[in-house]
């Protein structure tokens, strides 16, 4: 009886474990996104982890030659 739990336990735990994955914004996409909307180019990204939180962080050049630098958290909550 307990094997029979511990399975469905570890399936379960997985099965979560691979839909936070699935909700997880990449930094490519990130990128790709934050550059669209702002109509911009991205000059570089990186991730960060600011309180047990993951954030992108991406630096965007303008149209009007201004360099922005925009956080975007790494959870699509």
């Amino acid at each position: 009886m307990f094997r029979l739990f511990a399975r469905s336990l570890s399936a379960t735990i997985l099965a979560l474990g691979l839909v936070a994955a699935a909700w997880a914004l990449t930094l490519e996409e990130a990128a790709e996104r934050v550059a669209r909307q702002h109509d911009a180019q991205v000059v570089s990204a990186h991730t960060i982890e600011r309180d047990g939180r993951r954030i992108h962080v991406i630096r965007i050049l303008t149209r009007d030659g201004v360099v922005r630098t925009i956080r975007v958290p790494a959870d699509r909550r």
